[in-house]
């Protein structure tokens, strides 16, 4: 099946494999439409056989920095573009498509740069990557379905601490918690991707789709809720002068001077 031509996203097929690879290069910053266009050749592919599994990767210097705060507005998660579509609702088709994912993520991986890699089924990374839940350095609330799917992956203790504190941990810390699965040298990110993917392939395609919905039904299901209730909180904290503060704080590299207000 062939693809139309999309904005910010490449996609190509090697046999089995498809590969996604975001094109906003050199941070990748997630916005509406970016995620729309990813949802959208993944539901392609969900209509295409000869496709049983999918590589997600980025150009430039890191694999997604989230959502740029500086150059996109105070809300910096892009809630409408011209076509009207919401930012989470766009996340949650990510979800419901059926074909396995194996996210390569080299250079940051940094709020909803974080939720993309999770929507993945596997994620490759390496000993120089940055993971980084910051919403909350930001006086934000989590969003991109992360309040759902990072308790989901890694438990809600480890899921807590990264969000409360907003830490970076590195590739190696992230398959340490269970954050990734592989830690491979930056140069063979992309390639043990593939290899996985690989592997995934070489399993029967329809059984692949039938597990595979099994286990992310309810999910789904969970992401859906938690985005809207995660937009119902942000809605209110980008109001504050703590989130104007925590965005001035992390464009200036420094601590906020929070006053919870």
């Amino acid at each position: 099946m062939s693809h139309p031509a999309y904005e910010h996203i490449a996609v190509s097929e090697d046999g089995p494999i498809g590969t996604i690879e975001v094109r906003r290069g050199p941070n990748n910053f997630i916005d509406t439409d970016m995620v729309g266009e990813i949802a959208d050749a993944l539901e392609l592919w969900d209509k295409t056989p000869a496709i049983r599994a999918i590589v997600l990767c980025s150009e430039g210097k890191h694999f997604c920095a989230g959502a740029d705060f500086g150059s996109r507005g105070a809300d910096g998660v892009a809630r409408q573009t011209k076509r009207g579509r919401h930012l989470y609702k766009e996340a949650q088709r990510l979800w419901r498509t059926g074909k396995p994912i194996v996210a390569a993520v080299h250079g940051a991986a940094v709020g909803a740069g974080v939720g993309l890699a999770v929507a993945a089924d596997f994620r490759v990374t390496c000993p120089e990557s940055r993971w980084s839940v910051n919403f909350t350095r930001m006086n934000y609330h989590p969003g991109f379905g992360l309040t759902c799917t990072l308790p989901h992956l890694i438990g809600v203790q480890k899921a807590s601490l990264l969000m409360y504190t907003g830490r970076r941990i590195t590739g190696e810390e992230a398959v340490d918690i269970g954050l990734a699965d592989y830690c491979v040298p930056q140069d063979k990110i992309r390639a043990r991707a593939t290899e996985l993917a690989t592997e995934i392939a070489q399993s029967g395609p329809l059984a692949i789709v039938a597990t595979r919905e099994t286990l992310r039904r309810q999910l789904a299901v969970d992401v859906a809720r938690a985005t809207e209730r995660e937009y119902e909180e942000q809605d209110w904290l980008r109001n504050t002068a703590d989130f104007r503060e925590g965005t001035k704080a992390m464009g200036e590299r420094r601590l906020p001077n929070f006053q919870a207000k």
